[in-house]
């Protein structure tokens, strides 16, 4: 099947697309990236999402049309990456649709968990005509899962080895897959370690007055300083040393948490270039205790995709914390960074279609597997039945049309 996968993350910087090739079944799948391109939010869409970000500034009838909208911004980018590859929406099979997460609640022994994930499905599968895929986590989340990290099952399917290695992916959060050994009989683990890009972000916003979004290649932190005594209050944080499965988000690491750390900072007079190089400091020291501490296993190897993968003092300061871990870039392995959630998304799709399981409750802690996300049928959807008396009169159905 060809299938267009669209991602948006937790950095809330833009819209991934990619139309990627799948056949076969697991344990045996091939993948091929066909084409891929990324579409930035319009400056006023993305103000509208980080509003929705936090309660004190959101609102029903905020997030009603920012649905709406955000369902718009996808069909364009589907539509731009179909312009991009020459293909016609009529060569596509599927189109998966992750959204914008606005708001999650990992679950307790009390409840279930829960997301809030906008972009309006109806109006993606309308303007491109493709059926598509979307929801993906809730099932997981009602089976009592945290829905995360969906990622850990394109990783084992796909990057087993005959040597434990980590996978971590540097979005808005970090999250790893540690693989062990292929034939080794021990169970793999998937976990968020805390934050990847979220921090770094917001201290950038506030130290170029909203001019950056982001840290282009860690050229600023480089030029700060690490203030240890405010990396170790950080690092003191409950969440890290939380024993894994668990997950995170932009409830616990974003906005609210950025404030507090640039206010830390200025109170013990620091440099806005110091704040920013002990958040970048941050962000590597979680990671690094994350895989010398919560591991069940070593890893001798560590590949890295996500938007922090090409920040060099982000890398640098991790490769120096692992001194024992090979640490390399994630395209080493064949598939690039760029692309690997919007091909996550299309693998979820394909299986979902074929009404197999999306997540192992090994990574995701759900009581037992389950299919993925909910379909909304686009112009070719293929009815094995009639759908009403209608369909089989054709006056009444060409009064409809």
């Amino acid at each position: 099947m060809r299938i267009l996968g669209l991602m948006s993350g937790t950095s809330a910087d833009g819209i991934d697309a990619a139309l990627i090739d799948l056949e076969g079944a697991p344990p045996t799948l091939s993948l091929k990236v066909i084409q891929h391109l990324t579409v930035e939010y319009a400056p006023e869409l993305r103000a509208q999402v980080f509003a929705a970000f936090r309660p004190e500034t959101s609102s029903a009838d905020r997030l009603c049309r920012l649905h709406a909208d955000l369902g718009e911004a996808y069909a364009f980018a589907a539509q731009a990456l179909l312009d991009a590859a020459g293909i016609d929406a009529e060569q596509v099979d599927l189109l998966a649709l992750h959204g914008q997460t606005i708001w999650y609640e990992p679950p307790t022994e009390a409840r279930p968990g829960s997301v809030l994930t906008l972009g309006e499905p109806a109006i993606v599968a309308e303007w491109t005509g493709i059926t598509t895929v979307s929801g993906v986590r809730a099932r997981d989340l009602a089976a009592g899962g945290r829905g995360a990290p969906l990622v850990a099952y394109l990783d084992w399917l796909l990057f087993r080895s005959d040597q434990a290695r980590g996978l971590l992916n540097l979005g808005g959060i970090g999250n790893l897959t540690a693989l062990p050994a292929h034939n080794s009989h021990v169970p793999p683990l998937a976990f968020d370690t805390g934050p990847g890009n979220m921090l770094i972000d917001y201290c950038v916003e506030r130290l170029t007055d909203g001019a950056q979004q982001y840290d282009d290649r860690g050229q600023l932190a480089a030029h700060g300083t690490i203030a240890d005594g405010l990396l170790a209050e950080l690092m003191a944080h409950p969440y890290l040393q939380q024993v894994p499965p668990k997950s995170t988000g932009r409830e616990l690491f974003g906005t609210q948490f950025g404030a507090d750390l640039w206010w830390r900072g200025e109170a013990l007079g620091l440099p806005p270039l110091d704040i920013l190089a002990t958040a970048t400091a941050f962000t590597a020291e979680s990671i690094a205790y994350a895989v010398a501490h919560l591991l069940p296993f070593p890893i001798a190897e560590l590949y890295i995709a996500g938007g922090g993968a090409r920040n060099g003092t982000l890398m640098q300061l991790i490769a120096a914390r692992l001194p024992e871990v090979a640490v390399n870039p994630h395209d080493s392995l064949g598939l690039p960074a760029a692309v690997k959630e919007c091909a996550l998304m299309a693998l979820i799709a394909y299986e979902t279609w074929h009404g197999r399981v999306g997540a192992l409750p090994v990574f995701t802690g759900a009581r037992h597997a389950t299919v993925l996300g909910a379909l909304t049928p686009g112009r070719q959807w293929p009815p094995p039945h009639p759908l009403s008396p209608l369909d089989s009169d054709p006056v009444a159905r060409e009064e409809i049309r």
